[in-house]
C-alpha cells in the first residue's frame, strides 16, 4: 500500500484498484464525474456515462478511442472511488484481476443480450436486457422496465456466466458525456 491507494497484483495495470475519497459526500452526477474523472486519469481513461443509484454512483470509463475499459463506483457517504466489485473485477480481462490469457470472448454482443434476457426470463421477471457495452472479458447491460433503466447485469464474454448487480440500490438518473 502507498499513499492514499490500495493495489493488488499484475492485472491492474500497476495494481491501483482504488483512491480514498477526501470525506466530502458526493451528491450529485456532476461531482461524481469529477471523482470518476481523478480515477480515470490515473490509468490514462476518461469517463462515459455516470449514473446514480440510491447505494452509489457508478461510472464507466473508456479508453481513449471511445472503447469501454472498465466500471467504478463512487461511494456517495465519502467519495472513495474504485473499481466495481462483481465483474468488473473478477471477469476484466485488462483491469481486473485476472490476466487477458486466462479469457477468450466467445459470446458476441447479440449473443449475451439473449443470454441475458434469458437469465431474466428464467427468474419470471418483467424486466428486459438492453443493448450491451463490451468490456474487455464481459459485458454489461441495463436491465428495463417498461422502457426506462432499472439496474444493471453483465454476462461472460467466455463462458455466459450472469452476474447481476445487485448492489446499487435504486435507479435515479444518468449523465452521459
Amino acid at each position: 500500500m502507498m499513499g492514499n491507494d490500495c493495489s493488488w497484483g499484475p492485472g491492474m495495470m500497476g495494481g491501483h484498484y482504488w483512491q480514498r475519497g477526501d470525506g466530502t459526500p458526493v451528491q450529485t452526477l456532476d461531482q461524481a464525474r469529477q471523482r470518476a474523472d481523478a480515477f480515470a486519469h490515473r490509468l490514462d481513461l476518461h469517463v462515459g456515462e455516470v449514473m446514480q443509484f440510491s447505494k452509489n454512483f457508478y461510472a464507466e470509463l473508456k479508453t481513449p478511442s471511445g472503447k469501454p475499459a472498465t466500471e467504478i463506483l463512487v461511494n456517495p457517504a465519502n467519495g472513495d472511488t474504485g473499481i466495481e466489485y462483481g465483474p468488473a473485477m473478477m471477469w476484466n480481462a485488462d483491469y481486473g484481476m485476472h490476466p487477458r490469457s486466462q479469457t477468450q470472448t466467445r459470446l458476441s454482443p447479440d449473443q449475451a443480450q439473449h443470454r441475458a434476457q434469458q437469465w431474466l426470463r428464467d427468474r419470471r421477471s418483467d424486466l428486459t436486457a438492453a443493448k450491451p457495452d463490451a468490456f474487455p472479458g464481459y459485458y454489461t447491460l441495463h436491465t428495463m422496465r417498461t422502457g426506462k433503466i432499472n439496474g444493471m447485469l453483465s454476462v461472460n464474454a467466455s463462458t455466459g456466466a450472469v452476474w447481476y448487480h445487485t448492489w446499487h440500490g435504486t435507479y435515479i438518473s444518468t449523465s452521459e458525456h
